[in-house]
């Protein structure tokens, strides 16, 4: 039996789940130190077992608050300086640009502020060999965006340089390193780096919603062995929960107060995600609430952990599916009102005349997809054309969303009101000549494409 609230919370999230047309999703909480969690749904259309509070999902980019948990380690061990060059632990480390090749740290890395092209993704193979070989021979070609250290913008490429540091410092692949200082001691059993330990449990598969609304099952499943340390990890809501004692200040022994403390500072503003990014962490503020969060998307499926430090309180929300943001969201929303009194809302929009909006419509370039602003009556609207790259360079595009109504509310700041894409934020930067040379979107800092 569940708790009156957490039961109440299910509930909620499998209305929203039949609504949205999510075949499978699972939600744990934790709070006054107890934790619950539910499946929701099927793993899979085609083969429909249901979900458990045990079936593993893809936590996607939640595997770089490990990451960073694990660059904690071992600058606790006395064997990683936040702050050196990363050139001292990547012996050869060859980037595009010289500065950034000199003077890169893993704090850059794990704050999203190295500047070079993020969304690059490639399969090397399986091998042991394969974040070597993206750090050898995919970095050295990477583009550099913005200066090394000006701004946060979304940064997987990073993680890959994060990974092959912590490979070399402790001299054994990536996953054995992850397994050794962070899966291991927490005794996170079911989590999991390689599909041949995923598939001797119950998993979820990815889907997609087609532009004819029907949800299909999509692939490739695994994401490449290479891109383990931006979002390889496969976990349960159980798991996630256990990692997130750690954080929240209730498991001693893997890491010091101090150290967890430091991961959860505000180091720069992030605002087209949440607040802002500390270690790996992102931080948000709400209804005089401090929290800090992570979310994951892979081929088809989307998730989320929030904590709150201050009250012990944590919430992870996973799904098998592409619209699961929606999901994830409404139920973070739902669980800090119902736990801890806590109403997140959207800004409130701003009116501006025409001329203060047209400046900024145009077309901004990304590597994963471009945003399109326009002009409508009501203000802005927003298209995002996909332009495939995901997990392999030459992966096609997805479906294309419809548009998005875009908001200002404040000077340079949007958000949208409504649709699939709510609650999304945007900001417009790099001004000259009363033009905005960026938008940032989705934490990705997107140049202008149109003259």
């Amino acid at each position: 039996m569940y708790s009156q609230t957490f039961q109440a919370l299910v509930d909620q999230a499998e209305q929203l789940r039949q609504e949205l047309a999510i075949p499978g999703a699972a939600i744990g909480v934790l709070a006054d130190g107890q934790i619950e969690a539910a499946g929701l749904g099927v793993a899979s259309l085609p083969n429909p077992l249901p979900v458990t509070p045990e079936t593993l999902f893809q936590v996607g980019s939640i595997t770089k608050t490990f990451v960073g948990t694990a660059a904690m380690r071992l600058v606790e061990a006395g064997a990683l300086d936040l702050d050196a060059p990363l050139r001292g632990s990547i012996p050869g480390l060859r980037l595009r640009d010289p500065e950034a090749q000199e003077r890169a740290t893993m704090r850059h890395l794990l704050t999203h502020t190295g500047g070079w092209r993020g969304d690059y993704f490639d399969d090397l193979g399986w091998g042991d060999d394969a974040l070597r070989r993206m750090v050898e021979e995919r970095m050295p070609g990477l583009p550099q965006v913005t200066p090394l250290g000006a701004t946060f913008s979304y940064n997987n490429a990073g993680f890959y340089l994060a990974g092959r540091a912590i490979e070399l410092l402790c001299g054994k692949p990536f996953e054995a390193a992850m397994t050794e200082l962070v899966l291991g001691p927490l005794g996170l059993e079911q989590s999991h780096f390689f599909p041949h330990e995923v598939m001797l449990g119950r998993f979820a598969t990815g889907h997609q919603q087609g532009a004819d609304g029907a949800v299909r099952q999509v692939g490739p499943w695994p994401i490449g062995r290479a891109a383990h340390p931006a979002g390889g990890i496969v976990s349960s809501v159980g798991d996630l929960l256990a990692y997130a004692r750690l954080h929240l200040g209730l498991a001693d022994g893997l890491l010091s107060t101090e150290s967890v403390a430091q991961m959860q500072i505000p180091h720069t503003s992030s605002v087209s995600i949440l607040d802002s990014i500390a270690l790996t962490w992102f931080t948000y503020d709400a209804g005089g609430a401090r929290f800090v969060n992570h979310g994951g998307a892979t081929k088809g499926q989307v998730a989320a952990l929030w904590l709150c430090p201050a009250r012990g309180f944590a919430l992870a929300a996973l799904t098998n599916a592409d619209q699961g943001g929606r999901l994830t969201r409404a139920v973070f929303r739902a669980a800090a009102e119902r736990y801890l009194g806590v109403i997140d809302r959207d800004p409130d929009p701003v009116e501006a005349p025409r001329e203060r909006l047209e400046p900024l419509a145009g077309r901004y370039g990304g590597d994963l997809s471009d945003v399109e602003i326009a002009l409508d009556e009501g203000g802005l609207s927003l298209q995002l054309w996909p332009k495939g790259g995901f997990p392999t360079p030459d992966s096609p595009p997805g479906p294309t969303p419809p548009p998005a109504p875009l908001r200002l509310y404040g000077e340079h700041m949007a958000f949208v009101p409504e649709g699939p894409q709510q609650s999304a934020r945007a900001e417009f930067g790099g001004w000259a000549d009363g033009r905005p040379g960026w938008i940032r979107y989705g934490g990705r800092v997107r140049l202008r494409s149109d003259g």
